[in-house]
């Protein structure tokens, strides 16, 4: 679900524009060494061995000099990148930083993945098709049962509160961005305590942060103690070791290696928040059927 890499594309409009810059950077150097040869003033003594390596080149013609500045010109083109970056701030980014996945849970993950739809958008500038925040489940110590993990059912398949999994909310980030978002993740408390404290409780609904080595990952873990500092310090972590109990203000930390995450089923997709009137706009709920038509996978869970 990760957004696929672009490429740094010049835009006409620039390469014409830095072209000119390099002939008049060019025309002024060729002026400047053809004024040195003018005589100086009497009162300014210049070393007779400096004279004459200046004379001894000679000016250019007009038509050699255009030659030449389109070949330098064209060659500081492809081989200054990071002079052309400045020229143009308008060139697309290449989306090479590394990429880690993570999930957030805070309760009910409707609510959780709209504010993190909203953080892809404003943090990294992805659009609507380029967003990778999905609805799961994760963070029991029985995985998957006969390949998969469903929310409650009534023929009570795979039920992922049984599996001892909590609602949750993954997504694919740059590594550089991950305090960015836990920042947003702390945010969605109040005093600690989550939204839906008093309602949704037990379990599937406890609060954690999944990421590659967990508690153990010292410089994430760092980044998250510190995105709470930041946030009004009212949150206390623990090493998830998975089936963890609900605990107000408490974030179990859990290594997403040993305890990965499910992807919901399409219908919990980009859904309207759990409070009352708290409805997103439509084009927010149909990113779950474009998601599924470009082929996405939310798995084969009984509806109910």
């Amino acid at each position: 679900m990760g957004p696929s890499s672009t490429s740094r594309i010049l835009r006409p409009s620039r390469v014409s524009m830095w072209s000119l810059s390099a002939c008049i950077f060019f025309l002024v150097s060729r002026v400047a060494s053809a004024w040195q040869q003018q005589p100086l003033s009497p009162s300014i003594p210049i070393d007779a061995s400096a004279k004459s390596a200046i004379n001894e080149e000679s000016s250019p013609s007009r038509r050699s000099f255009f030659a030449e500045c389109s070949s330098k010109g064209a060659a500081a083109l492809v081989g200054s990148s990071s002079l052309a970056a400045l020229l143009a701030p308008e060139v697309a980014r290449a989306d090479d930083e590394e990429l880690i996945d993570v999930y957030f849970g805070c309760g009910c993950f409707w609510h959780v993945q709209h504010e993190f739809v909203e953080a892809e958008k404003a943090i990294l500038g992805r659009s609507d098709n380029k967003v990778t925040s999905r609805a799961g489940y994760a963070g029991g110590n029985l995985g998957m049962k006969d390949g998969k993990v469903c929310y409650h059912n009534f023929a009570q398949v795979s039920d992922y509160g049984k599996l001892g999994h909590a609602e949750i909310v993954s997504m694919r980030i740059p590594k550089s961005n991950f305090k960015d978002f836990a920042i947003e993740y702390c945010k969605l408390f109040k005093n600690g305590m989550r939204p839906d404290q008093m309602g949704d409780r037990g379990l599937e609904y406890r609060n954690v942060v999944g990421f590659k080595g967990g508690a153990k990952n010292s410089e994430l873990s760092s980044l998250l103690v510190d995105a709470s500092k930041e946030t009004g310090d009212a949150l206390d972590f623990a090493v998830g070791k998975g089936t963890d109990r609900d605990i107000p203000r408490l974030v179990w930390i859990m290594d997403s290696e040993t305890y990965p995450s499910y992807v919901a089923e399409q219908y919990h997709q980009f859904h309207d928040g759990f409070n009352f009137g708290e409805n997103y706009p439509g084009s927010y709920n149909d990113l779950a059927g474009k998601f599924a038509k470009t082929g996405e996978d939310f798995g084969s869970c009984p509806r109910m």
